[in-house]
């Protein structure tokens, strides 16, 4: 039987790696937006180019896979936050007060979970973490 102690020795050594975990699955999840919408995979959306839908699509894209990959984490993420929320309440606020009403959701998660990531940093397994290692064996 797992104690309280020792529960909580495993969640603070666990911590940092789940960081890791959220950023990258978040991180993929805004790339497969920016994919669809830029590149047209998996399935096809191909807003006007400099629309606001297609500047979106932009910084999905390009911010998720380096959110993803973990490299510039912190400024990545906290325009992903601002994103997020412009586009929560753009696209669906004006819909429903309720998230669960007006297909907010995911935007409203990803806004706060982005802003957290841009706080706490990329986590251990990162590319960012692999270069701050590079500058402190100098």
């Amino acid at each position: 039987m797992t104690t309280p102690s020792s529960l909580t020795g495993i969640c603070r050594c666990a911590s940092p790696y789940l960081l890791s975990a959220l950023r990258i699955v978040c991180g993929l999840l805004l790339l497969n937006f920016g994919t669809m919408k830029i590149l047209g995979f998996p399935a096809g959306m191909s807003p006007p180019v400099g629309s606001l839908s297609w500047v979106a699509g932009m910084l999905e894209l390009c911010l998720g896979f380096l959110v993803a990959i973990g490299l510039f984490t912190r400024p990545a993420a906290f325009v992903l936050s601002g994103l997020m929320a412009a586009a929560y309440f753009i696209g669906h606020f004006p819909k429903s007060f309720f998230p669960s009403l007006n297909g907010g959701m995911a935007a409203a998660a990803l806004c706060f979970v982005f802003l957290y990531v841009a706080a706490a940093g990329a986590g251990p397994i990162s590319i960012d973490a692999l270069r701050d290692r590079g500058r402190t064996e100098r």
